[in-house]
């Protein structure tokens, strides 16, 4: 799989506005510009692998692909949130 830089650019721009929806959304979990990022690379992976198999669709384009990365980057936030405080919310 090649990407290109444009490709990656994408990712990141991606990655950093459901970073910050997810840590806008989760207060108090929010890990810095370079975190959220991060997350939200993260969350989208989960997202992908998540979704389909759950056989849920949101569309296609940038507006669901930010969709998707926020949710997953929610339950990634959740998860981390509840291991750090010891499953308290």
């Amino acid at each position: 799989m090649v990407i290109s830089n444009q490709g990656i650019l994408v990712i990141l721009f991606v990655g950093l506005v459901a970073g910050w929806l997810a840590g806008k959304i989760v207060h108090g979990t929010g890990f810095g510009i370079i975190g959220d990022i991060l997350v939200g690379i993260a969350g989208a992976l989960l997202a992908s692998l998540l979704f389909p198999k759950l056989g849920i669709r949101l569309g296609t384009g940038l507006v669901s692909e930010i969709v998707y990365s926020t949710i997953g980057a929610i339950i990634l936030l959740v998860i981390v949130r509840l291991l750090r405080t010891g499953g308290r919310w």
